[in-house]
């Protein structure tokens, strides 16, 4: 048995969908185990570039299985979407398997998503509007719709006209809104279900096989530590759990089948959305590196806000998800900064505090302490061996793992595969 969990770090966006891809190759299953498609990987391969929402990772490569686990919420135009522009790429999605408990996103949570957010006006959490909190709300009222039932027509006819009539009552009489037609959307899921069911399955089993039988599985999140509905910066969080801790609950497994947690660190920090960020660049800093990395949402296209690394920050991340090692990305974006600095700690009403706090309050009001680098100002998109890499580059690898307490295992110093740099013999 060989399986890793490759998990975000910071606030999402760290580059996992490389990472997945570039260890997928090695792995025989891929197993995606919560969130929606209110995420995005970006993936290059044969000089093509693929926008993952909902696919895992591992689909371009037909050898494995890929697995879209119980605790992710599907929405299935946009799976279908995603899987019919890998077909017109010409990579026909025949190895992709879905668990037949994970919930399906109906119309009406995208309509009382949106509904939410503008009646919070200025307390908006700024979600992406594809309707995954409420999905999550229904499963955890007990009142969802999941796939083993979506995938019968007349268990999903008598599911749905339940929820339709509940929730037209929330959107017309709490929100204002337009009910939804009924047989309209009965119509539109039924097809969807059609093309669906083939790839149905009882996913729990399917990995645990792969397990026992000493297969490479490889377990991939969607978005990051700093977003995890219990550890993250709530409110300012997804709807699941990104931890490593949420691949036991989302795919059916036990703690120790899990060998190895990698956590995928970007070069500096980013987010999107609302909520804190302690080492954020309101200046031309912020702007240039935005910029350089074309920093814009892979499934909302907004801007991110861009900062510093925050070690203190990964240190938290490292503690909760139990990291081992850890990926850097986008490195080859701080090539022409001629400083770069990193944050190892926060001071608050004038005194250091030892813990990453949770009341919001404290955090935004929090002074980084940084360490300052010299920058290395020479492309470094060229390097294939870590002893490549300039020295004050090095070095700037080297503060991270003290400061986190983990080690480095991949540098990545470009968007494509070849620009790879693995420093340990087997990552499996």
């Amino acid at each position: 048995m060989s399986s890793i969990v490759i998990v975000g770090t910071q606030w999402g966006d760290e580059g996992k969908g490389k990472i997945v891809d570039f260890l997928a190759e090695q792995a025989e299953v891929v197993a995606r185990f919560q969130g929606g498609n209110n995420a995005g990987h970006t993936v290059v391969s044969e000089g093509k570039v693929y926008k993952l929402h909902l696919l895992p990772s591992g689909v371009l490569y037909p050898q494995s299985t890929c697995i879209i686990g119980s605790d992710v919420v599907v929405n299935p135009g946009a799976l279908l979407a995603e899987i019919d522009e890998m077909a017109a790429n010409g990579r026909t999605v025949t190895n992709l398997r879905i668990s037949d408990r994970a919930h399906v996103l109906m119309p009406y949570h995208i309509r009382l998503d949106g509904a939410e957010e503008r009646l919070r006006s200025a307390s908006k959490v700024g979600t992406t509007g594809r309707g995954i909190g409420p999905c999550y709300q229904d499963a955890a009222a007990r009142s969802g719709i999941r796939m083993s039932t979506f995938v019968h027509p007349e268990r999903m006819r008598q599911a749905l006209k339940q929820q339709v009539e509940y929730h037209n009552l929330l959107l017309t009489k709490v929100f204002g809104e337009e009910p939804l037609d009924f047989d309209k959307v009965y119509a539109e899921m039924q097809g969807y279900a059609d093309r669906l069911r083939p790839f149905v399955a009882d996913t729990s089993y399917l990995v645990n096989q792969a397990l026992d039988a000493g297969k490479k599985v490889l377990f991939e999140g969607a978005q990051a530590a700093m977003l995890d509905l219990t550890h993250g910066t709530y409110p300012y969080v997804t709807s699941s759990h990104p931890t490593a801790g949420g691949v036991c609950v989302g795919l059916g497994i036990g703690p120790k089948k899990i060998n190895k947690v990698l956590g995928v660190i970007k070069a500096y920090t980013t987010r999107v959305g609302e909520g804190p960020f302690p080492t954020e660049l309101k200046n031309a800093i912020g702007d240039q590196i935005r910029e350089t990395a074309h920093e814009y949402g892979t499934t909302t296209g907004r801007p991110r806000r861009c900062g510093w690394l925050d070690a203190f920050g990964l240190k938290y991340a490292a503690m909760i998800n139990g990291l081992d090692c850890f990926a850097l990305t986008r490195l080859d974006i701080l090539d022409k900064l001629p400083e770069i600095k990193i944050c190892v700690g926060y001071n608050w009403q004038g005194r250091k505090i030892d813990s990453f706090p949770a009341d919001l309050d404290i955090l935004g009001q929090v002074e980084p302490v940084y360490e300052t680098f010299p920058g290395w100002m020479e492309d470094i998109s060229g390097c294939r061996r870590y002893e490549d890499l300039p020295l004050n580059c090095r070095r700037y690898v080297e503060a991270i793992a003290r400061l986190t307490g983990t080690k480095a295992s991949i540098v990545s110093v470009g968007p494509d595969r070849q620009q790879t740099l693995v420093l340990e013999e087997s990552m499996f």
